[in-house]
């Protein structure tokens, strides 16, 4: 009888010790997404305050699709990289080509096709983004962010 009561003590402290270990693992994921959440807040004021123009979702993404990697990209295999019909790239790539941010070139091979091209701009606009990403730990008004920022509207 009373080796039951022991164990059944030891099974309780060991839940125990288990519902701590798993609240701490829970406090840790919250700090660790709010922490992200904040970094990313800050980007998005630091862009906000920028110069910039706004880019959408859709336009961001392709931007950086066509930058970050391999090429050469068409409309075709940017689309299906995205999961978005070719009009939805069409017209975000009108919107990047006219900031200078990409720019389309015939394929000389077969003039059906059209590469999407990078750009001196579109470099120095992802570059200065990357600043901003980069500097998104610093709390808010502590200076840090702010030169990002100015780095940004150059």
């Amino acid at each position: 009888m009373q080796r039951s009561r022991l164990m059944d003590r030891f099974d309780m402290s060991q839940r125990n010790d288990l519902d701590k270990h798993a609240m701490m693992i829970d406090l840790d994921r919250e700090r660790t997404s709010r922490r992200r959440l904040t970094s990313w807040m800050n980007v998005l004021i630091g862009y906000v305050r920028s110069s910039r123009p706004d880019l959408t979702n859709r336009q961001f993404a392709l931007l950086m699709y066509v930058y970050l990697s391999p090429g050469p990209h068409t409309v075709r295999a940017i689309a299906a990289q995205l999961r978005v019909s070719k009009p939805v790239v069409t017209r975000a790539l009108n919107s990047l080509g006219a900031l200078g941010y990409v720019r389309r070139q015939k394929d000389e091979s077969d003039l059906r096709n059209v590469f999407i091209e990078r750009t001196p701009a579109g470099r120095a606009f992802l570059d200065a983004f990357a600043a901003l990403i980069e500097g998104a730990d610093a709390d808010v008004g502590s200076g840090t962010e702010e030169r990002a920022e100015i780095a940004f509207k150059g």
